[in-house]
């Protein structure tokens, strides 16, 4: 089996509903669609959804990634041998993550169609669906608890809150949402490096009574020791998200015990390969997992949801980042009932695109 062309398509999708977090405001997107072709009439389809201030790539870098890096290493090549593909384009596409996990994707998405088996089936079959988080982004307090109150009663069982630009106001947000949604919903919050460590032991003691499942990095990225130090101090779990961007960053967080969490996003570590090490590292350490996504296409879910059911330590999802695009090519790539994720039950990802 021999790959024999690839091509690519950079689609802008707008977002229904724009969103602030503690850095930036979003009100469109840019994905980057990739199809592989091969001489057994069998199409790969991946996509990337680059950020500039996560991932350093834009869309314009990983369309030069594409022409002059991966077209180039794998035409002609066997898109089965998964393993020596990423540890080749790795040494040209290190610090190229989303880039890596556009290809991976397709590779893995051609496994699962030559195995005529989804994906999550052929890596691990663990779980055949999972509860997903859908995001409130930056409100003020009655529109947050307006929304909150929506998506609960749209089905959805599982809210994450993001935070980090007002203490007083992330408190106050968390507190009432906590009382108009009821004791059942899970309840989890999202600093986005917004806070110094004071203001996590404040919030921290401040919302106790709102029984948060989980608190996504607090505190700036490059500080991982002191993410280290408030894992140990306070109560509520605390997940490294912006602190792990790939292999050598979990080794670093589990071998020093500086998170309880890690939250592993294909778009961060280069895909599927890549997330199955990590995920690895994070089982040796006890560590729960969180499968995250950036604003990417039902695609990019579908890969992440497939990952997420293979592994028994992946506990949580946050797989919601496709909800708001208009216009995605890939719609209808994963299955969203009553707040839960569910594959389409079709080989490879799932889904086939049309480019």
């Amino acid at each position: 089996m021999k790959i024999t062309s690839m091509k690519i398509a950079l689609i802008e999708l707008k977002l229904s509903e724009p969103y602030t977090i503690a850095y930036e405001s979003i009100s469109s997107v840019t994905n980057v669609f990739l199809q592989i072709d091969t001489d057994s009439n069998i199409c790969g389809f991946g996509c990337s959804a680059p950020d500039l201030e996560i991932t350093g790539e834009t869309p314009e870098t990983v369309k030069i990634d594409f022409e002059n890096t991966v077209e180039p290493l794998l035409k002609g090549m066997d898109p089965l041998r998964i393993a020596a593909i990423n540890e080749n384009l790795n040494k040209n596409l290190v610090n190229h993550p989303s880039a890596m996990a556009m290809v991976d994707m397709a590779l893995y998405d051609i496994l699962g169609k030559v195995a005529s088996l989804p994906l999550c089936r052929l890596i691990g079959g663990y779980r055949d669906s999972i509860i997903t988080s859908v995001t409130i982004g930056i409100l003020d307090v009655p529109n947050t608890v307006s929304r909150a109150k929506e998506l609960v009663g749209s089905g959805f069982k599982a809210l994450k809150i993001k935070g980090g630009i007002s203490l007083d106001e992330d408190i106050e947000r968390v507190i009432k949402v906590r009382e108009a949604v009821g004791k059942s919903i899970e309840l989890r919050f999202d600093a986005n490096q917004g806070y110094t460590s004071e203001q996590t032991l404040v919030f921290v003691e401040s919302v106790r009574s709102a029984k948060l499942e989980l608190l996504e990095q607090p505190t700036p990225r490059e500080q991982i020791e002191l993410l280290g130090k408030l894992s140990s101090q306070v109560a509520i779990p605390v997940m490294a998200d912006e602190s792990l961007l790939g292999l050598r960053d979990a080794f670093r967080l589990a071998k020093r015990d500086l998170a309880d969490m890690i939250n592993i996003k294909l778009m961060k570590c280069g895909g599927i390969y890549q997330a199955l090490h990590i995920n690895s590292i994070a089982k040796a350490a006890g560590y729960e997992v969180m499968v995250g996504c950036m604003d990417e296409a039902a695609l990019g879910i579908a890969a992440g949801l497939h990952f997420a059911l293979a592994r028994p330590n992946v506990a949580y999802a946050d797989l919601d980042g496709h909800l708001d695009l208009i216009g995605d090519p890939s719609s209808g790539a994963v299955i969203l009932k009553k707040g839960r994720l569910y594959p389409t039950g079709k080989p490879g990802l799932g889904f086939n695109l049309t480019l």
